[in-house]
C-alpha cells in the first residue's frame, strides 16, 4: 500500500487539486459566456464562476509557494481582494445594465427588480 505519508505531498496534492478546480471553474464560465441568453445571465456566469476559478488557482498557487517555504503577502491579497471586489463590480454592472432597461432574455420568467426600480423612481420624483 503507497499511501502519502510525507506532509509535503499532501501539500502538493491539494495545490494540484485546487488548481485544477480553479481551472474547470474557469472553464465553465467561459462556456456559460457563450451558451447563456442575455447579459444578466452571462454577467451571472462571469461574476460567480470564474471568481471561484481564480480564487482556486490562487489558493493552489498560494498553498504551493507555502509548500516551497515561502509566505507570499501578494498571493493572499490577490485573493482578498478578488474575494471582495469581483462579485461587488459585477453586481454593479448589472444593475447599471438593468436601470439602462437593457432587456431580460425571453426565457425569463420573472423580473424581481421591477417593482423595487418603479418604487425608487416614484421616490426621486
Amino acid at each position: 500500500m503507497s499511501g502519502v505519508s510525507n506532509p509535503i505531498e499532501v501539500i502538493e496534492i491539494l495545490a494540484v487539486l485546487s488548481i485544477l478546480v480553479g481551472t474547470i471553474f474557469s472553464f465553465l464560465s467561459a462556456v456559460g459566456l457563450i451558451r447563456l441568453p442575455d447579459l444578466y445571465s452571462r454577467a451571472h456566469a462571469a461574476s460567480k464562476s470564474s471568481t471561484m476559478g481564480v480564487l482556486f488557482i490562487l489558493v493552489g498557487t498560494f498553498l504551493f509557494f507555502i509548500m516551497e517555504g515561502t509566505f507570499s503577502i501578494r498571493l493572499f491579497l490577490g485573493i482578498f481582494f478578488v474575494f471582495l471586489t469581483a462579485p461587488v463590480a459585477a453586481h454593479v454592472i448589472v444593475r447599471s445594465a438593468y436601470r439602462s432597461k437593457v432587456p431580460l432574455a425571453e426565457q425569463s420568467v420573472q423580473d424581481d427588480l421591477k417593482g423595487v426600480i418603479e418604487i425608487e423612481g416614484e421616490r426621486e420624483q
